[in-house]
This record gives structure tokens, sequence and C-alpha cells, in this order.
């Protein structure tokens, strides 16, 4: 269909569109009208992709003298391949009504590993061992050397992409991964560099966040884009998180060891250049006088990480006079690896300042700051000229120069914290060093500042007004959107209580409670004979889930569940969790139905849809809060509290509720869909905790469901099942609560109408 949104003619590839699919995108133009940045929440399952995609090709498409560029940004490659999807299904429907005028080009870009067609690389088992057998065939030295040798291997697909020169373009389309890997094996390209080429020149770009947002990655990949473009965070209810991830650094035993041993090599390759290639040395004595403008100009295959420190804290002058001399600069690291061996032999929790340790490594090991804040640049620049090409053996001494360079960079928003011990196993002892940053805001000023309009949207946004606080910034627009819909397919109950009047709750004095694990374990076996097809649990934690799963078997409620349907559970190794979610879904498909037991904050809570038959029941146990006791959590707590002045009980139980959001949102995938939701837990009565579920679970939790047993829940159950297998009207023009626009809908009401029915 297509209809105005103000000023743009929109084309929608569907014959409806939802309510607040329309709303949505008034809220989104007015966003991009005003140059400024936007929060919007959307509920799970309402066409939130489709709806920007469409409004924001739409508006390039009505303003073609100032086009404006999509970098869409996706958690994981599954989510990248379904927004790409969507979009050539829009691609597609678009170019029928306007001809080639219409035509896009749209890239997703990924890791070698997910794009490579040389099956000698694409064999290596993880990305980083894929990433360095990917430099030993294409690295400028490796090329030059086979150019005189011909029994040098190189990459047969990136001899050809260079041999097509200006050529090796890609014609308009839209380009998921599997089709890039596809015209990289017809015209014989390789995809990667070809897709990282054709980055800067595409329409829509659909990427992962780290691309954006971590500088190491972002330095290389995201610095051409243009200031005019569009920045969408898709599923962004964790973003803060990213944000501190990627300026975060962990040192262990391990690493210091490793570190060690990558730098007697890099002492061997010098001493064995100093006595083939000394001019080679000096040369680049030479280049670090007159500062670190080297790193520009180096062949795509030759660019490495860039520094982990954001651009604008970069010192723009010369290296420091130590550490310029390749052997110099392996003396001052082995220092530093010295010192923080030293660091981690303590036997008590310590936690400093970077400016008090950066003090300390002065003192105890002679490296000031500033040596500090060049090490990474310097190993990249000693790597390039020892021409090392096995870059994952040396990871160990570039996390050590990563920590280096982040230190001696920022002097607030960060802690360094050291634990001789895991505090849930402190017989074992594992220290670690952990340099961890506390602002989020860091890591996405940049982004904020660098374009125009940045778009922060998911399921669970709630409360909306602690992300601009957490983020530092300032939307222009900032939205929850309601779910409009023809019947309540959504029915949340809050469960406080077993059918013994027993209150149940995952507190951390009452979890191990054995009325708490029995009543538990009986609200599952009554929903289980009940609830038709497929059931999922979340649980707090993996101990949580082990130990209660445990008593279940000892109780005999176990086997009493499994006469009613299979038991699968989530563990922490991928591949076991994939296995069982395919048999959980075989088990739904052929009508045995099947439990599926998972934690929150775990893979299955963030990216598993768990629609249709698939899910007609989740249960949460518990509130899952953060493990209050973690030094780096109290940190960032203290730290929040300082400068941002949000209250550390408030920012717990906002991270808590969003994963509980989260968690249960994973049952609603489309409005045709139902499914019930059970928060088991007496805490969540309370109006400070349950006021923070975002807005459409909280417009469908009734006040007669709000402080529920076993048996009265069991009741509930039953009578929304019975309601939910009538027939119903989908798009809701008897009831006149209408849920599917036609084109004729909208010209008819215009955007008034539309804004109130969401009101």
């Amino acid at each position: 269909m297509k209809f105005q949104v103000e000023d743009v003619t929109v084309y929608f590839p569907y014959d409806n569109i939802y309510p607040e699919q329309y709303a949505y995108m008034l809220e989104l133009k007015r966003a991009l009208d005003a140059k400024g940045h936007c929060l919007l929440e959307m509920p799970t399952g309402t066409g939130k992709t489709i709806a920007l995609l469409s409004l924001i090709t739409s508006y390039t498409l009505s303003k073609p003298q100032n086009p404006v560029k999509l970098i869409y940004c996706t958690r994981t490659v599954h989510e990248m391949e379904k927004t790409l999807a969507e979009l050539k299904v829009l691609h597609n429907y678009q170019v029928k009504h306007l001809g080639p005028q219409a035509q896009i080009l749209a890239v997703g870009l990924s890791s070698r590993k997910n794009l490579c067609v040389n099956p000698t690389v694409v064999a290596a088992e993880n990305r980083d061992s894929v990433d360095a057998a990917c430099r030993k065939l294409t690295a400028s030295w490796v090329r030059a050397l086979a150019a005189e040798n011909p029994n040098v291997p190189t990459c047969e697909f990136f001899e050809q992409y260079e041999k097509a020169g200006s050529g090796a373009v890609l014609p308009p389309g839209v380009y998921t991964l599997q089709d890039l890997r596809a015209y990289g094996k017809q015209r014989g390209w390789c995809p990667y560099f070809l897709a990282r080429h054709m980055v800067q020149f595409s329409n829509v770009v659909v990427y992962s966040y780290q691309y954006m947002l971590d500088p190491k990655v972002a330095g290389i990949i995201s610095k051409e884009m243009q200031k005019e473009s569009v920045v969408v965070f898709d599923e962004a209810h964790n973003i803060d998180n990213v944000c501190i991830e990627a300026l975060s650094v962990s040192v262990r035993r391990q690493t210091l060891e490793g570190a060690r041993r990558n730098l007697s090599k890099m002492q061997h390759e010098i001493e064995r250049f100093k006595a083939t290639d000394a001019d080679r040395l000096r040369k680049e004595y030479n280049r670090l006088v007159e500062g670190l403008a080297q790193g520009g100009n180096l062949p795509i295959t030759d660019t490495w990480l860039q520094n982990p420190a954001l651009p604008e804290d970069i010192l723009k002058e010369a290296v420091p006079g130590n550490i310029r001399k390749a052997d110099h600069f392996v003396h001052v690291l082995r220092r530093l690896v010295q010192y923080l061996e030293g660091r981690l032999e303590t036997e008590n929790v310590e936690k400093e300042g970077p400016v008090g340790f950066v003090a300390s490594i002065n003192t105890h090991a002679g490296i000031d700051q500033k040596t500090l804040k060049f090490c990474y640049d310097r190993l990249h620049s000693l790597m390039m000229t020892l021409e090392i090409t096995d870059t994952d053996e040396f990871l160990h001494i570039q996390t050590i120069c990563d920590f280096a360079t982040l230190v001696g960079t920022y002097t607030r928003g960060f802690s360094i914290i050291i634990e001789p011990f895991d505090e849930r196993m402190p017989h074992i002892p594992d220290p670690v060093l952990q340099l961890s940053c506390h602002d989020a805001s860091l890591a996405i000023k940049p982004v904020f500042d660098r374009f125009q309009s940045v778009v922060i949207t998911s399921g669970t946004l709630s409360p909306i007004d602690l992300y601009p606080r957490l983020l530092n910034f300032h939307p222009v627009v900032s939205r929850s959107f309601t779910m409009s819909l023809t019947r309540d397919c959504i029915c949340p109950m809050v469960l406080t209580r077993g059918s013994d009047q027993l209150p149940v709750s995952t507190k951390f004095d009452m979890r191990s409670d054995l009325g708490v694990v029995r009543n538990y374990g009986r609200l599952l076996l009554e929903m289980v004979s009940v609830v038709p097809d497929g059931v999922v649990c979340f649980f707090v934690s993996y101990s949580y889930m082990d130990g209660i799963v445990n008593s279940w078997n000892e109780n005999g409620i176990l086997k009493e569940i499994m006469q009613h349907k299979l038991v699968f559970i989530e563990t922490q190794d991928v591949v076991e969790t994939t296995l069982a979610l395919d048999n959980y879904r075989k088990a739904c498909d052929c009508g045995r139905g099947a439990v599926f037991l998972s934690v929150a904050r775990g893979k299955v809570a963030e990216g598993i849809d768990f629609d249709r038959h698939y899910g007609r029941l989740v249960i949460m146990f518990g509130i899952p809060f953060q493990y209050t006791l973690s030094k780096i959590l109290l940190a960032r707590l203290e730290y929040l509290r300082d400068t941002f002045q949000i209250k550390e009980g408030d920012f717990l139980t906002f991270d808590a509720l969003r994963q509980a959001a989260q968690c249960v949102g994973r049952v609603i995938r489309s409005k045709a869909d139902y499914g019930m939701m059970i928060f088991a837990d007496k805490r969540y009565s309370r109006h400070d905790k349950r006021s923070k579920l975002p807005g459409w679970i909280l417009s469908h939790l009734r006040e007669a469901h709000l402080n529920l047993s076993t048996d009265m829940a069991l009741h509930i159950a039953r009578e929304f099942l019975r309601k939910m297998a009538q027939p119903y009207d989908k798009a809701g023009s008897v009831s006149g609560r209408k849920t599917l626009l036609s084109q004729e809908d909208l010209e008819k009401m215009g955007e008034s109408i539309a804004d109130e029915m969401l009101r």
C-alpha cells in the first residue's frame, strides 16, 4: 500500500498496516525532520522493523536532493538476516511502483568467519583464527613475496578482487550474507573485502552494534560514514551494557603468561630483522619521530584493530622517545607485564581509580601516563614492521596494550578492580584484574555527536526516562506505544503464593526454602496439565535452575511433569542448547508438548522467539536481579549515583525488570498469537517493581490478577484458553477497535485519529 505521512509518500509492502505502526512512523518522521535523536518503545510482534525500513527509505526517496543513509545495527547475525529479508520484500515493492529510480544498494556486513568463501581459511575454528588465516594470505608483504615466488600461497578470491580494481562493485539490490557469498563465488571475488569497500557507497548498511560502538572496530569500519546518516539500534534495551563492555578489559594469569610468550617471540623477530634488514627498523623509528600519521594509508588487508580509546581522546603527537625503538618498547612492555603479575599476587580485593593506578605504575615500573597511552598504536606499528600475520597468537599482548591505552587515556568513569578469587568459589585461586568502565555514555557519545539522527528502539525500554540519563543525551522524541488488539490475547498474572498459601519468591533468604521450591514445582505441574503445546520457564540464574531441578527430581515432581510434557534444559554449551531447542520444537510440532527451562540474561532469553504453539505460557520464576555482591556492579552503582543521581535501588530494579519483560515478551510475536505470562514472585505485586514493566504488558494486567495463588492462576488459565479457542474478528471492523488499517482507512482518518487510537 501507498500512503502519506505528512509530506512523505510511504511505500509499505503489505495490504494493511497496524495503527501503532502508523503512529510509530509519524514520531520517527518528526525526529528525522528535527535532525535529532529519538527513543521509541514498540511492543514485540507489531512490525517495528518494516515500519522503520519503509519510512526511512521512503523519506530518502521523497527528498532526493539530500538523501539519508540508513545504518541499521542489530545484536546478532540472525537478526541481521531477518532485517535484510524484510528489506528485500520492501525494495521489490518500491521498484515495482517507482521503477529504476527506487533502486538502492543495501549490504549486510559481518566478520570474515561469516563472509569468507576460501575453504582453507573458513575451516579455522573461531573468528580470530579465521582473521589470522586471512591475513596470512592477503597481507601486503605476503603478496609482495608471492609476486617473486609463485610457491607462496595467496587467496585467489582476493587476488581476483584486486585485479578487478575499481570495476569490483556490487550492482544495486539488497544483499544478505548468503547473497554476498554467492555473488563472490560467482565472480571469483572476496565477499568480505567487497562488502567492506561497498559499505561507503550503500544506501542501507546492516551490521552489528560492535561496528558502531566498539572504538577498535568502529575506527576502521564506520569512520567513512557521512554525517547525514540515520543510525538505528534495534532491540536496544541492553545498549548501556554493550557500551560498557566495549571499553572494559580483563587481565588474568593466563593473559600475562601468553603476553610473556608473545614478547619473547617479538624480541626474537627483532633480533632476526637486525641481522637481516636493520634498515626496516630504522625507517620505522624515523616514522615514529614524525608521529603516528602512518595509520591512514595502509592497504585494506593490513588494517588491524584501531586504538581502543575514542578518536578525540588520542593525542595527535609524536610517540614518546622511550618507546620509539623496538627493543625499548618490548622492554617497557616486559616491565608492565611484571608489574601486573605483582598486582595479581594480592590476597584481598582491591579497588583503585585510573589516576592512582597510573601513578603506581610510574613509581614501581617507571612507565608514565603518556607512554601507556601510546602502547596500542606502538604495538600495531611494530607488528606491521615485523610482518606478523598470525594475529590470533598475539591476542594476549594486544589485551595488555588495550588495557594500558585505556588506563592512560581516561581519568574518570573507570575503576580497576583486583579480585584474588571468584566469590562463588572462594577455595579456587583465580586472580583477575579488571578495568571496568562505568559510564555507558563514553562509547556512544561519538555516535550521538557525529550522526544527524540516532534511533534507539526496542520492545522493552521502560521506564523510558532512564535511558537519556544513562546514555547522557537529549532525545527530541521519546514515546512508548501500546498494542491495538481486537481480543485480549495477552494474559499477564502475578502469582504471589502457592496453593498452600505460602508466599513464593527468589529472595536470597527464601530461595532455598523447601516450601518455595515445592510450590514452584506444583505451579509448573498444574500448568502443564492444562496448557497445550509449549511452556517456557525462566529462572534467575544457572545455579538456581540446577538446584531447583535437582530438588524436583528428588521429590518426583519432574517425573510427574514428564508424564504431561517432555522437558528440555538450556545449558551454557551453545551446541547442547541449540540441540535442545530443536527437539523442543519437534515435540511441540508433533503434539507431544514440551517444557523448556531457561535462564534470564542467557542466550535463549535474548534472541529466540517462542511464537505460536512454541510458547503458550511463559513462567518467570523470581526477579532476575544482577549478582548484587559483584564488586564491578557495586562500583558502577556508586558511579551512577554520584554522576547521574540514579539511586542504586532504582537502577537494579530497572535492570531486573527489563530482563524479565524481555523473557516474557518471547511468547507474543504477532497479533494473531496468544499467550500467558506468569510472574511468580510476591515482589511483583509491589507497585514500585510492577510499574517498571513496559506499558503494553501493564495495560493487560488487571487488578484481579495481581495477587494470585496457584489454584486461582489455574482457573484464569483455563478461562483464557477457552476464550482464545473461539473464532475472532482479525481486523476489528465489528467491535470498532480497528487493528488493521487499509489504504482507504488511512486516507479517511488522517493522522489525528491514528494518534487518538493509541493515546
